[in-house]
């Protein structure tokens, strides 16, 4: 089903307390707003933003507790730096932009960019090497990571180093971040012309970019959980879960990938079982996807000519 169409290259999807859906324009710097009725409105344009290559205006998250303001948080290139901002949601406008976390490296390509509020209530980072690979091994650079903050920036006083938003390193590209039922997570990860990857992710860890990709059986680094030999059937963007489900948004594979997710240990070997594909080659390459009740809501890939499609769950 058609939700929306006509958008500039969205990247990024996110539901507020009222049911709007709000989408990021990496290249405008807009962020619009869907009505459940189906109409769509400008909500904001952030003028510090400077799109180019794959940065711009990247993920976006929502923080909201009962009785208390909603923010609008989103990950943006500027000038210099990746950064985190955050925005009060007012009505049908926003507040003035507050930096969060700044710093992040920034380059042409490989900006990470996913946000996610995780069932622990902090904010969780997605960045990449920023074309800067030997720095994903260094923990106390922020590219090549995941990072977790608490909603006001301050560093969380259980993260695994001490002063440091870094939560686990070794990443090239983190692309998608979701928790399935038992709180574990799962992210999505842009390989170097092979071996994309789904790891599942532990505070501290080593998952291997620059000296292993794929399947290393080496001591020192994590293995992925599911990995794609050729970008072809891939290169994964955003990941959601439903349902013990993870469901990953593909660009250069042109499809949506379905992974059952494990009660117990991961089976070694690099593949999930029951691993399926859909929508190969229908909807054109997929960026962003997202759970909003009983339907899985998917942002295209396309430009100026790029749409937002739903379907119902379970997918057939």
């Amino acid at each position: 089903m058609l939700k929306a169409s006509g958008l500039d290259t969205p990247w990024s999807l996110v539901r507020t307390a009222d049911g709007r859906i709000l989408v990021s324009e990496r290249d405008t710097a807009r962020i619009l707003a869907l009505s459940p009725d189906g109409a769509l409105a400008p909500l904001v344009h952030l003028p510090q933003v400077v799109a180019g290559g794959e940065a711009g205006l990247l993920g976006l998250e929502i923080f909201a507790a009962s009785g208390e303001a909603e923010w609008l948080y989103a990950y943006l290139g500027t000038e210099t730096d990746n950064r985190v901002v955050r925005l009060e949601l007012r009505g049908s406008g926003v507040g003035p932009a507050e930096d969060i976390l700044t710093g992040i490296p920034r380059a042409n390509i490989h900006n990470g960019g996913r946000l996610k509020k995780g069932p622990d209530g902090l904010l969780y980072i997605g960045t990449g090497d920023a074309t800067d690979q030997q720095a994903a091994q260094d923990p106390s650079r922020l590219n090549g990571k995941i990072l977790r903050i608490n909603p006001d920036g301050s560093i969380p006083g259980a993260n695994p180093f001490a002063g440091s938003p870094v939560y686990s390193y070794g990443h090239r590209n983190v692309q998608g971040l979701g928790w399935d039922s038992r709180g574990r997570l799962w992210a999505s990860e842009l390989g170097p012309e092979k071996n994309d990857e789904v790891n599942l992710i532990e505070p501290g860890k080593n998952y291997g970019w620059p000296e292993a990709t794929g399947v290393a059986d080496d001591e020192r680094f994590v293995d992925p959980i599911h990995v794609w030999p050729s970008p072809a059937d891939a290169s994964p963007s955003a990941l959601a879960v439903a349902g013990d489900i993870a469901y990953v948004a593909c660009l250069r594979g042109e499809r949506l990938w379905e992974l059952p997710l494990p009660d117990g240990d991961p089976p070694a070997g690099g593949t999930l079982p029951g691993a399926r594909a859909l929508l190969s080659g229908q909807e054109g390459r997929l960026r962003d996807v997202l759970v909003v009740g009983d339907e899985l809501w998917v942002a295209t890939n396309e430009g100026e000519d790029s749409r937002i499609i739903a379907l119902e769950l379970p997918v057939a």
